[in-house]
């Protein structure tokens, strides 16, 4: 009878918030919340939030994402498992991480959780982890990768990669790991040698965790989420989240290099001034227009709201108890990237791009909004850099993964550059890799 009382509960929340979706409905236009000033209204609340997730139904035979004028985009690599992030090895080699969240016996009770799950179950988020390391090679550089090998296996959710020297690290949702590599190897046997724990635990909401390697070798920067949205179960629960890690790779030992930030994924050193720079994912249910994701660069001892105040001093109400000491010292971010796009992946040229009006910026991956009606991200954009810093508005690079009667067929996750130029896109709801070149 309990178990039959609950599932009605579910179903009558799942009706209402269906329900809700439609009536509560963005004032602005994405592009409004772009850009180093973008437009912060009054916040929305609402007991039931905007729920607006577009069901998954991946691309067909022939189907692709649509390339911005003179480009052209083609598969490089098909029949993945939810590709999520990719890394380039030096000799060309492209590593992707097929991947998904893992158990989080804590993150599913209560009816709010069941439709949470629901509707990312519809949206293609919930499948059981592949946990591998898979390693594409396009050795006639044909643009499209011959061979698929399994690098490594048995991880537990792994996402970001970085070589350093003949070491291969890897962080797992709950720590970064690291394995011998070999030039040209195609399978790692060895056993993982655990480098440093990173914040995990049974409800580990923003399961992700990137990693990337300083210039000289010496150290990994380590992005780590929050446990919640607005940290609704406690501080406790966000003890090292919500933050950026600096490891020492010769100790191992870490410490908070910035925090106040609310999901940090993306993280790439532009590479005129070796700044570190970072896409974030700010926090939900305050209406279809607020709050951008952003991403910015990131000063050491750095604070950034979360989630106290978002974009600088703007407080939310919803945080108790408040922390207006921390709220004054909060940094404004440096490019919104509108709200809710989801921007994920993130890499940085100063060279060598798909075309030359290409070569100098950020490319970031929009996974798409679940929290905005209408959608918002669902592509791959670019901002053009000048002296290392963000100069125009952002262009659009590769669309069309959401379609006109609101399917995902696809959605853009890690982006990654080739030596050549190109740009790799990770789409784990189409299962594949997608190139992106000059036409």
């Amino acid at each position: 009878m309990i178990r039959f009382i609950l599932l009605l509960l579910i179903a009558a929340g799942i009706a209402a918030a269906a329900l809700y979706a439609g009536a509560e409905r963005a004032k602005l236009q994405v592009a409004e919340g772009m850009g180093p000033n973008p437009a912060l209204p009054e916040p929305n609340t609402s007991f039931i939030p905007t729920i607006n997730v577009a069901k998954a139904d991946p691309w067909g035979a022939g189907e692709a994402p649509t390339p911005a004028d003179g480009l052209k985009a083609n598969l490089f690599a098909g029949g993945l498992d939810h590709p999520r992030w990719l890394y380039v090895l030096p000799n060309g080699d492209v590593l992707v991480a097929e991947t998904n969240a893992p158990a989080r016996p804590a993150a599913g009770k209560g009816v709010r959780a069941k439709i949470q799950g629901f509707f990312m179950k519809r949206a293609g988020a919930r499948t059981l982890s592949a946990n591998r390391v898979t390693l594409l090679r396009d050795a006639d550089h044909d643009g499209a990768a011959e061979t698929k090998t399994t690098l490594l296996q048995g991880r537990n959710s792994p996402f970001g990669m970085a070589l350093v020297g003949s070491s291969l690290y890897v962080a797992d949702t709950d720590a970064i790991v690291r394995f011998p590599y070999a030039d040209g190897a195609t399978e790692i046997a060895q056993p993982a040698e655990r480098v440093t724990d990173l914040p995990a635990g049974p409800r580990n909401h923003h399961w992700t965790k990137n990693i990337v390697a300083s210039a000289d070798g010496t150290k990994l920067y380590a992005a780590v989420g929050s446990n919640s949205n607005v940290a609704e179960h406690g501080m406790e629960e966000e003890e090292g989240r919500a933050a950026i890690w600096e490891v020492d790779l010769a100790t191992g030992a870490k410490r908070l290099f910035a925090t106040g930030l609310r999901n940090p994924v993306g993280m790439a050193f532009e590479p005129t001034s070796q700044v570190l720079w970072t896409t974030v994912n700010e926090r939900d249910e305050l209406g279809s227009d607020l709050v951008p994701d952003y991403m910015t660069s990131v000063t050491d001892g750095g604070f950034y709201g979360w989630p106290y105040s978002y974009y600088g001093n703007h407080v939310d109400t919803r945080v108790e108890p408040q922390n207006p000491d921390l709220v004054g010292r909060a940094i404004v971010p440096d490019y919104a990237l509108g709200p809710h796009t989801a921007s994920l992946g993130l890499a940085i040229t100063s060279g060598a791009g798909p075309t030359p009006g290409l070569s100098r910026g950020a490319f970031v991956g929009q996974h798409g909004s679940w929290n905005r009606n209408p959608p918002s991200g669902y592509k791959v954009i670019f901002i053009p850099f000048t002296d290392g810093r963000p100069s125009g508005e952002a262009i659009d690079v590769l669309t069309g993964f959401l379609s006109e009667d609101g399917r995902a067929r696809g959605r853009p996750v890690g982006v990654a550059l080739t030596q050549d130029g190109s740009l790799l896109v990770a789409d784990d709801v189409g299962n594949r890799v997608w190139r992106v070149s000059a036409r």
